[in-house]
């Protein structure tokens, strides 16, 4: 039997991916592959990340895959969709078996069985997968209802989901991610030539939890299951001897969650005399100077604190569950360990006004991170926050077309009112730093002026629109 595992991130359509150019190599297909491939499954995998629709395309016809698993998350989902009607309407391979897997399922299984798709795989993937194709390879179809964790069309079209699957509760077992099946080298190299390091990500643990209202947990829901510093360290090991990256990035939600793990992990790095630089995301409440000071010892360089607002009275509404002084603290004591402290702006979010929005640009100001990023506050499904908006959804929404990012509600101005203030806080917040490190006047003047023409866009729009 022919398995082809592949996702729709195609990384050459997308002109605000180009502009940021972090490509990430896609790790839940690799675990999914190299679990596959342990318990005795071929399977092929197609990067799309750096190839084509058209060049998918032909390789699904040259191949034709007797199961086709894609990857989809909100990202990707109309991607994957196209993929799936060129799949059906293709008559060499039209008769591949589809199954889908990824945060896109969960809220969305029922519409994915209906646009195309034989599977769907709820949760986490690796045991539900092989047990599907292990069964779909002895033609053993008669005993879906039987396998945990998926949904699916029985003879007489009715869907149906089964039992779910416990999530795999000690998750060292896994085999390590299978990078050899895709060009780990171009990853290297756009990293190389658009930020001057290379970088590999890597996953220490899985899920999160903490019940931050607009954060999807469609997969891993609210659990915290951690790898052990061994196996780690034992994976960093055989990434630096196969591709010796300049950094690592942990895409671990927390990651220093667990300051006993962050501590083995640092003694496990100095027994195997292994030197790291990697850059992870944190909270605010689960750092300190000690901490700190592990990270830096460890090899971190850089860390992302998330804040989402610099108005208490937002962040409670997101249920952040920190403090925003905390947020601040940290991110000025990173600093001063010299360790470059990024930080994430959500705007939009309901209830949020104008001087939130000034709190947050203070926050910034006072707090002074290194990077930050901003983004207009969207409901994915099944989260708290688009339960929250549900009923006072805008415009018209039609799901095989749109993504959730497409999604907008009643705000408290116009949607308009938050593209004058992005650019306003970030030129401020730019003004105000350029303005302290003594840049050239014409650049401080230039983004002053800037965000003044942002204040003024901001009051029209909220004047007469």
């Amino acid at each position: 039997m022919k398995v082809l595992l592949t996702h729709g991130y195609f990384l050459n359509e997308d002109a605000a991916e180009q502009r940021i150019m972090k490509p990430y190599a896609p790790l839940g297909i690799l675990y999914i592959s190299a679990f596959l491939s342990h318990h005795g499954i071929d399977n092929k995998i197609f990067d799309t990340t750096f190839s084509s629709k058209e060049e998918l395309k032909k390789y699904l016809i040259d191949e034709k895959p007797d199961v086709t698993a894609f990857y989809i998350n909100l990202m990707t989902k109309l991607n994957v969709l196209e993929l799936i009607k060129f799949i059906r309407s293709t008559e060499s391979i039209k008769n591949s078996k589809i199954i889908l897997g990824g945060p896109e399922v969960r809220y969305n299984a029922t519409d994915l069985l209906e646009h195309g798709s034989d599977f769907v795989v709820i949760g986490e993937g690796e045991e539900t997968t092989l047990e599907l194709i292990t069964k779909l390879d002895l033609k053993n179809e008669n005993d879906l209802k039987s396998i945990k964790g998926i949904g699916f069309k029985d003879n007489n079209g009715k869907i149906i989901f089964n039992e779910e699957r416990k999530l795999i509760s000690d998750i060292d077992t896994l085999p390590l991610p299978n990078r050899r099946e895709i060009e780990m080298e171009k990853y290297l190299d756009a990293w190389k030539k658009h930020h001057g390091h290379s970088s590999v990500s890597v996953s220490t643990m899985r899920g999160c939890p903490y019940t931050c209202r607009w954060c999807s947990r469609a997969v891993y829901g609210l659990t915290y299951r951690r790898r052990s510093p061994e196996k780690v360290v034992e994976e960093l090991q055989k990434i630096k001897a196969e591709y010796n990256p300049e950094t690592i990035w942990f895409v671990d939600d927390v990651f220093t969650i667990s300051h006993k793990w962050l501590s083995e992990f640092n003694e496990e790095l100095k027994r195997n005399n292994l030197k790291i630089k990697y850059e992870c995301i944190s909270r605010a409440d689960r750092m300190n100077e000690e901490v700190i000071k592990m990270m830096k010892e460890s090899g971190c360089f850089r860390v992302w604190i998330g804040a989402e607002s610099g108005s208490q009275r937002i962040i409670d509404a997101m249920d952040r569950r920190v403090k925003v002084e905390q947020v601040r603290e940290m991110i000025k004591l990173s600093r001063n360990h010299e360790i470059e402290a990024g930080t994430f702006i959500m705007l939009g979010y309901p209830g949020e006004t104008e001087e939130d929005i000034e709190e947050t640009i203070t926050h910034l100001k006072i707090s002074n991170p290194d990077h930050f990023t901003i983004t207009l506050a969207y409901p994915i499904k099944g989260t708290e926050f688009f339960e929250e908006i549900e009923t006072n959804q805008l415009g018209s929404f039609d799901w095989a077309k749109n993504t959730d990012r497409e999604r907008d509600f009643i705000r408290t101005y116009p949607r308009k009112y938050y593209e004058f203030a992005v650019r306003r806080v970030v030129n401020e917040v730019r003004y105000h730093q350029k303005k302290n490190n003594r840049a050239a006047g014409s650049e401080v003047i230039r983004l002053k002026t800037k965000s003044l023409a942002a204040k003024a866009g901001m009051w029209w729009i909220r004047k007469f629109k």
